[in-house]
């Protein structure tokens, strides 16, 4: 026999308050003056009885779906090769199971798809949306703020007052060119992490040209390339500049980890040998980077961090929007050296 569900009534006659107390408590409804005591006592008797919610009668109460929409402007390809995503929509969860959300991922590919993200939002089919990956030529952003939408940006945009969570993306940058900089090198190839109308992608561009500007060094636009998140554009990219330019460089920066292993691949496929003919440094520090031969330099980025952070604030705009301290959340980022850029590290990762 299956146990029969816990109601709010025998909570409200437990907790000696009404039922509609109960009702307001438990879906979270903002406005009413109920105290924090009550509340509590309220909150404990639901845990004692092991009360569950009705999804569906909560959910016409507060008039929300418990489910916020992670949206990902990348192809379903470049979502698989994303070894940075997982400790990301991790940390998203652990934010937001707490108030019993759920999350749906959706990944949008900016040169096909035509869906309109913020409907997730207008069909009730989510509370509120977390966009990865802003980019510069998207107008649905505008649409869905403007609307007063609950979203917030895993990334910026300048000039934007949209809510976000990101990392110093332009410092973390310089950190690493900086790196290889100081180690000697002058001719440096950059790769980014993404297409420029990715925000993230055209700060690391800067930060790489800020860094050769402070030393110096001109740009050379010849020893640029553009990645597309997956480490085959690494390879691509590494494979013209070595068929193109001369001399060949003797370090790259690769703006992500993923690009980054595709770059050591087709260094090697080339019989060269890193660190000792060509220098590189990745940037995100995911797992792998630790575990490949030769180990990679990279800027850490804290991913669970910018993840939890974006759950935590996507909750607080839905739930307490006139509560929230800020709409605005940098992490610092730090270099991690392993053997690719040929230093000897002071403080390596055991």
């Amino acid at each position: 026999m299956t146990a029969k569900r816990v109601t709010m009534r025998q909570i409200a006659e437990k907790a000696g308050v009404s039922r509609t107390t109960v009702s307001f408590v438990l879906n979270d409804v903002p406005g009413f003056n109920i105290s924090p005591e009550t509340r509590n006592r309220i909150l404990a008797v639901a845990r004692e009885l092991n009360y569950i919610p009705d999804s569906v009668a909560q959910s016409l109460v507060s008039g929300r779906v418990g489910v916020i929409a992670l949206v990902l402007r990348q192809s379903p390809h470049q979502v698989v090769s994303d070894a940075f995503l997982a400790p990301v929509v991790q940390g998203i969860v652990m934010a937001v199971k707490s108030r019993g959300y759920h999350v749906l991922i959706e990944p949008l590919d900016p040169a096909k798809s035509r869906v309109s993200y913020g409907d997730l939002v207008r069909s009730r089919r989510a509370d509120g949306i977390i966009l990865s990956g802003p980019r510069l030529d998207d107008k649905e952003l505008a649409r869905i703020h403007e609307e007063n939408i609950p979203i917030v940006m895993m990334g910026q945009l300048p000039g934007s007052d949209i809510p976000f969570v990101d990392v110093d993306n332009v410092q973390g940058a310089r950190l690493a060119v900086q790196h290889l900089i100081d180690l000697g090198h002058r001719d440096i190839a950059c790769i980014t992490n993404a297409p420029l109308a990715y925000t993230a992608s055209r700060d690391r561009l800067e930060g790489y040209r800020q860094a050769l500007e402070a030393a110096g060094i001109p740009y050379r636009e010849e020893l640029v390339r553009t990645g597309d998140f997956t480490d085959e554009s690494g390879a691509a990219a590494i494979r013209d500049i070595l068929e193109k330019v001369r001399p060949r460089p003797t370090a790259v920066f690769a703006a992500s980890d993923v690009v980054a292993l595709g770059v050591m691949s087709a260094i090697h496929a080339e019989g060269l040998r890193i660190p000792d003919d060509i220098a590189l440094v990745g940037f995100d520090d995911i797992p792998l980077s630790e575990y490949v031969n030769p180990r990679l330099t990279t800027v850490h980025l804290p991913a669970y961090g910018l993840g939890w952070g974006a759950g935590k604030m996507l909750m607080d705009l839905i739930h307490r929007p006139a509560e929230l301290d800020s709409t605005r959340c940098l992490l610092d980022t730090e270099l991690v050296v392993r053997e690719s850029c040929g230093a000897v590290a002071q403080h390596e990762t055991p």
